[in-house]
């Protein structure tokens, strides 16, 4: 009977600090991948060998199973390789929000019994903030947000961490429609706060009597971000639930949330 593995495989160190389950056909093959994908022309084998600091003997059978299974292209003329669009078209069948969702589901269970509050996850849609899941508390009493539900993207906290983290470019463009009260210049300055410490907690302004915090769920300048948040009744906020421990919690969530998510 096979022993049972207490550890994930990919962290799994011999003595030397190397991975004792690596699989050096497969290695070298995510590094072809991902150093053509990162470059804009077509390259050679020497070119993607010194590339990865490989020789070309190393990769050479590597390159032709690739081809081999579409991964890569191959200009006849020149020999030299690039990435197709076999990707792409994987990544196609595989739905960002599906996979959120299915990511977050477990610990955002894990984070309403923890606190005894609802939680939710929301992104940007349509340039306003979408709620894609909610947990409901444990509790008799709680706030509720419907999935589906639309909010005004700056005027909430979640929408503030998420615009905070988006991409420069798209950043940009979510401001220039916003129409928040406070000026541009100090807008853009409170969000790289937000930014920085990576997360927000701070009064509703769409609710009275309500504190809500939330932190990032991916990475910052992602494709795919999402925002984790607990909104809680301003009079539980330093009482039954401390601050200091409300932002741990969330932070703690959305990191594991990362984790399942191989961010």
């Amino acid at each position: 009977m096979p022993e049972k593995v207490s550890e994930k495989a990919g962290s799994q160190k011999n003595g030397n600090g190397a991975n004792k389950y690596a699989v050096p056909a497969l290695d070298k093959a995510l590094e072809i991948l991902e150093f053509l994908a990162a470059e804009s022309l077509p390259l050679s084998q020497s070119d993607i060998a010194q590339g990865i600091g490989r020789t070309n003997s190393e990769i050479f059978r590597v390159l032709v199973g690739l081809e081999s299974r579409g991964y890569l292209l191959r200009d006849e003329v020149s020999g030299k390789y690039r990435v197709s669009l076999k990707l792409l078209e994987l990544t196609r069948t595989l739905s960002p929000v599906s996979q959120l969702r299915f990511a977050a589901q477990p610990e955002m269970e894990a984070l309403a019994a923890r606190l005894g509050q609802s939680c939710h996850l929301s992104v940007i849609h349509q340039g306003q903030l979408m709620v894609v899941l909610q947990v409901q508390s444990p509790g008799p009493v709680s706030l509720s947000f419907n999935e589906g539900t639309l909010f005004p993207l700056l005027q909430t906290v979640s929408g503030r961490v998420l615009v905070a983290n988006c991409e420069a470019g798209r950043r940009a463009g979510l401001l220039a429609k916003t129409t928040v009260q406070e000026g541009v210049a100090e807008l853009e300055q409170s969000l790289l706060s937000v930014r920085d410490q990576g997360f927000e907690l701070r009064a509703s302004e769409l609710t009275d009597g309500v504190t809500d915090c939330a932190a990032l769920v991916g990475q910052p300048d992602g494709a795919t971000i999402a925002a984790l948040a607990v909104s809680s009744l301003t009079s539980v906020v330093g009482k039954k639930l401390e601050r200091e421990e409300l932002v741990r919690a969330v932070r703690e969530s959305a990191a594991r949330i990362n984790a399942s998510l191989g961010l």
